[in-house]
């Protein structure tokens, strides 16, 4: 019975130290609007310069479907919520993909502007970009940042 009482009391000290550190005001992060301009960050190494892009394409799609950046990542987690991302938003999968890759284009055009890519890199990349279907790109990126140094 001890053992009963000592643990409902110490239930009952963690909710209060929940509710003394601000626990009951928590609020999620606003998620971030995909068609506000970004600064272009000063990128350390590739990888990051290949992130950047990544978000930047992302965010050029998101906006014009209305949708946040997550959204756009997470329709591409399978087939079948590919489909229901472009039913939901009125298109067809082949237009997504197609809005994420005019944004990848736009986005090394911009990290080229910004001097964090080559021209003969952009160009590469432009290539890349252009001839590998974007889940394949964006399943890509797990392995860049394991092999590409930062």
């Amino acid at each position: 019975m001890r053992v009963v009482t000592a643990a409902a009391a110490l239930s009952l000290a963690l909710v209060a130290a929940y509710l003394a550190l601000g626990g009951a005001s928590y609020a999620p992060a606003k998620v971030a609007d995909p068609c506000a301009s970004r600064d272009w960050r000063d990128p350390d190494g590739l990888s990051e310069v290949a992130e950047q892009i990544v978000l930047s394409a992302l965010d050029g799609a998101a906006c014009e479907l209305q949708a946040s950046r997550e959204e756009v990542v997470l329709a591409f987690d399978s087939r079948d919520e590919l489909e229901r991302f472009a039913r939901e938003h009125g298109i067809d999968d082949e237009e997504l993909e197609e809005l994420v890759r005019s944004g990848l284009l736009r986005a090394i055009a911009d990290a080229e502007r910004a001097d964090a890519l080559s021209m003969e890199l952009a160009d590469r990349l432009r290539g890349v970009v252009r001839s590998i279907p974007v889940r394949s790109l964006l399943g890509l990126l797990p392995a860049l940042e394991r092999i590409i140094p930062s």
